[in-house]
């Protein structure tokens, strides 16, 4: 199968490209200095082109037209899979000018930067210019892929993340949703006995805290041969490239469950990146031996299943009683003596207190996804020219009274947190959500296969659980859809209840509901 081979090697000089891409911004997150930040954007604007003119190639598309004809491949097969996969990004690829992207990727480089100088003083203003310029490339890169007569622009920006998901979808999702998860926050919120949150108060050095977080992503099985943890103002993970995946996390010495809570999150991602067949291969029907990097088979299905795993291994995990009956020991070697009072269950409840706030990536499970809620409605006026970039502050900070009770006191906990936007990635927000919800379904049809995995994670075996994922989510890559993964996997559609019976089931007791 010439062209399949030829197919899948164009696919991994892409994909090369693309994790240079991917390093540089890793660096710009990173340990690049300041003054460096102007060649960075030509570097940014230069790779992308270089990028964006392998995935348009028109040997690209004669090769996947080629295998798309060919009958020795067989619909149901992997190789069908990823042939499918490749006319999708290519045809995605090719309504984008080359300059667009050029200049999406080097404005995106400055934005970002202007947004680190602008979020600590709070100041809008500064950052506004930027947001506007970002805003109006997103509104152009919607209207070169194009939306179906019924749909609206955001839906073209969704479908890069969440393939096949509309707005008018995840709007269905998040109305009942968010009704149920109001009324399960308004009766926590009256509820007489609330737990402590002293255990979480406890003053910890940031050196103490990272040796305990690379303790617990090695117990984990996060693989630190082919990975690294390093800090940054907003974290996040970045597989580069077989046996390279990057971490970041950020450190404040009042609040260590911060630190803790962002690894383990930014560590199930790399758990996935980790699992993909990356350094697979497989056999053609007629016995050659291809390998998968770079090739739809070898990436994620979906930010939002890329997302489930974050949250579950955060919040199934890492804020289960089990767990902390497991870690507190070793928290207490790591910490030192601040923990010494503390048992397992004061730090299972205080991992867990519902209390709403302002900071998205610090928000406990329940109000999590009002947060998510909020910036899916503003993102969706901004595309839709509703609402333009200078008036998201006093827009925000209305919806955060209506759905949270409180007043922003600035824009750095209002509606500047967050990098998405300061980086071009509108769209990316409800992939949050839904990842809950496919944690929340995985999580079941795991507790239902493994009867043991609460005794596995109290004694610290963590083997078992990151065995039935990397089966049954990794290993995969992009072969199904996030939907038929999911249909697959739990045997129904994806659905809001399994996220609801997880809270109301943990939250109730520890809140005498």
């Amino acid at each position: 199968m010439p062209a399949l081979a030829r197919l899948c090697a164009l696919a991994r000089d892409a994909a090369t490209l693309r994790s240079v891409h991917a390093l540089l911004n890793w660096d710009q997150e990173t340990y690049m200095p300041p003054a460096g930040a102007p060649a960075r954007a030509e570097q940014q604007a230069l790779i992308a082109s270089l990028e964006h003119e392998r995935r348009t190639s028109p040997e690209l598309g004669d090769l996947i037209a080629a295998c798309e004809a060919d009958a020795s491949i067989p619909a149901d097969s992997p190789w069908a899979a990823l042939v499918r996969e490749m006319r999708r990004d290519y045809d995605l690829a090719v309504k984008l000018p080359a300059s667009l992207v050029a200049e999406i990727a080097k404005t995106a480089s400055e934005s970002t930067e202007a947004w680190k100088a602008a979020k600590p003083r709070s100041d809008f203003d500064a950052f506004a210019p930027w947001l506007t310029r970002m805003i109006g490339l997103a509104r152009q890169k919607a209207a070169c892929y194009g939306h179906a007569p019924l749909g609206e622009p955001y839906d073209a920006l969704l479908n890069e993340y969440e393939p096949g998901m509309t707005a008018r979808q995840v709007e269905a999702i998040f109305t009942p949703l968010r009704a149920r998860l109001s009324d399960l926050v308004a009766r926590i919120a009256a509820s007489p006995k609330p737990p402590s949150d002293a255990p979480l108060r406890v003053k910890i050095e940031p050196d103490r805290q990272h040796k305990f977080g690379l303790f617990v992503l090695e117990s984990m099985g996060f693989d630190l041969k082919a990975g690294r943890l390093d800090t940054t103002t907003h974290p996040f993970c970045e597989g580069l490239a077989p046996g390279d995946t990057r971490l970041t996390t950020r450190y404040r010495e009042s609040s260590f469950a911060d630190a803790l809570y962002g690894t383990l999150h930014e560590m199930g991602h790399g758990l996935y990146e980790q699992g993909l067949p990356k350094s697979g291969s497989l056999r053609t029907p007629d016995g050659e031996t291809i390998p998968l990097a770079g090739t739809p088979l070898a990436s994620a299905i979906s930010l939002g299943i890329h997302e489930s795993q974050s949250r579950l291994w955060e919040n199934f995990v890492g804020r289960g009683r089990p767990f902390w009956e497991w870690a507190l020991p070793h928290a207490k070697k790591f910490l030192g003596p601040a923990l010494e009072p503390y048992a397992p269950d004061h730090l299972y409840k205080a991992a867990n207190i519902v209390r709403p706030s302002f900071i998205r990536v610090e928000a406990d499970e329940a109000t999590y996804n009002l947060h998510i809620m909020l910036r899916f409605e503003i993102e969706r006026a901004l595309l839709r020219g509703s609402l333009e970039a200078k008036d998201v502050p006093a827009t925000w900070n209305r919806l955060f009274k209506e759905s949270f009770g409180l007043d922003v006191p600035d824009h750095a906990r209002g509606c500047m947190q967050d990098i998405h936007w300061a980086f071009g990635l509108i769209g990316y927000f409800p992939t949050y959500t839904l990842g809950n919800l496919y944690a929340a379904q995985f999580w079941e049809a795991l507790r239902a296969a493994s009867p043991n995995l609460d005794e596995h994670l109290r004694t610290g075996n963590f083997a078992p659980l990151k065995s039935w994922l990397n089966t049954h989510i990794h290993a995969p890559g992009r072969r199904y859809r996030a939907g038929d993964l999911c249909q697959r996997v739990t045997g129904k559609p994806l659905s809001a209840d399994p996220l609801l019976r997880h809270l109301e089931g943990k939250l109730g007791p520890i809140y005498q509901l």
